[in-house]
C-alpha cells in the first residue's frame, strides 16, 4: 500500500454563473483551473431564495460531461433534445454532452435550502462528438456502505467494500463518494495509481495522508492528492463531510470556450458556428 500524500490545498473563489446564482468555484479558479481529467468543480449552498431562483436558462454544452450531485433542494432539468428530470435531495445526473445540447436547470422551489456540487469532466477526443447521453438516479439507487465504526461512504461511482456506485464511464473510469465521519473516526480507500484524485470537505474537518505527512483539510478546503494507490482521512471535527473523486487522465490537448471543451481551436470555432445554425 502506497498512501497518496496531499500536494496542494486550495480555498475555492466567490462567483456566480446561470442567471446570476451564487456559488463557490473550487475547480476551474486561478488557484487551479483544471485537474485533468477535471474541468470545474462548483459548490452551491444557500438558505436565500435570491442567490438561486433564476437558475441557469437554457444554455449549451459541447465535448465534456457534467455531473450534478444535490444534497438540498430542488431542480428541474430539460433539453433541446425532449429530455426532463427532476433532481431531488440525494440524486445525481451524470450527462455526456457530447456533441451538443441545449439544457436548462431550474429550481422548482421558491424558499428553503438548496445545495449541492457541479463538477464538469473532459470526454476524450474521440466521444467529443458522440451523442448525448444521461445516467440519472435518485437517491434511493445511490447504495450507502458503513465500513467501519463511524463511517458511512454513498457510493456514486467506484467501489467501496465490495459495493458499487451506478455511475459507468470507461473513458475516465470515474470514482466519486460522499463520505460521513464521526470524530476520531478514519476511512481508508484503494484508488487506481494513474488517476487524479482530490477531496473537498464541505462539512466538519479532516487530515489526510500517510503517517508522519498528514495535512489538515478544513470545511471549504480542497485537497489534490499526489502519487500512490490509496488514499486514508481521519475526522477531526464531528459530522465530517467530503466528497472524494478520482478519474484517469485524458492526456489531451484542451482547447476551452465557455460552455464549449474541444481539442482544438478549430473545432471550438466550429461549435460555435454549429450553435449558431441550430445543429445542436
Amino acid at each position: 500500500m502506497s498512501i497518496r500524500p496531499v500536494v496542494r490545498t486550495i480555498r475555492g473563489m466567490a462567483t456566480s454563473d446561470g442567471a446570476g446564482v451564487k456559488l463557490t468555484r473550487v475547480i476551474g479558479s486561478p488557484q487551479l483551473m483544471e485537474l485533468d481529467p477535471f474541468l470545474m468543480l462548483d459548490e452551491f449552498g444557500t438558505d436565500r431564495p435570491e442567490d438561486y431562483i433564476a437558475g441557469f436558462p437554457d444554455h449549451p454544452h459541447r465535448g465534456f460531461e457534467t455531473v450534478t450531485y444535490m444534497l438540498d433542494g430542488r431542480m428541474r432539468h430539460r433539453d433541446n433534445h425532449g429530455n426532463s428530470g427532476l433532481l431531488v435531495p440525494g440524486s445525481v445526473q451524470w450527462m455526456s454532452a457530447g456533441r451538443g445540447l441545449v439544457h436548462s436547470e431550474m429550481p422548482e422551489q421558491e424558499h428553503g435550502r438548496m445545495r449541492g456540487f457541479q463538477l464538469w469532466i473532459n470526454l476524450p477526443a474521440r466521444l467529443k462528438m458522440s451523442e448525448p447521453r444521461y445516467q440519472e438516479f435518485g437517491p434511493e439507487q445511490i447504495p450507502e456502505v458503513d465500513v467501519g465504526p463511524g463511517v458511512r461512504v454513498k457510493v456514486i461511482a467506484g467501489e467501496v467494500a465490495g459495493v458499487c456506485g451506478p455511475i459507468e464511464q470507461a473513458a475516465t473510469d470515474p470514482v466519486y463518494l460522499d463520505l460521513l465521519l464521526d470524530q476520531g473516526a478514519s476511512f481508508t480507500q484503494p484508488l487506481p495509481e494513474g488517476h487524479s484524485a482530490f477531496l473537498y470537505v464541505y462539512e466538519g474537518a479532516l487530515v489526510a495522508g500517510g503517517e508522519g505527512s498528514t495535512t489538515p483539510v478544513s470545511s471549504q478546503q480542497l485537497a489534490v492528492f499526489g502519487r500512490g494507490d490509496t488514499v486514508v482521512v481521519a475526522a477531526t471535527a464531528p459530522g465530517t463531510r467530503a466528497i472524494l473523486v478520482a478519474g484517469r487522465p485524458l492526456r489531451e490537448p484542451v482547447a476551452r470556450y465557455g460552455p464549449f471543451v474541444m481539442n482544438t481551436r478549430e473545432e471550438i470555432m466550429q461549435a460555435v458556428e454549429d450553435l449558431r445554425a441550430g445543429r445542436f
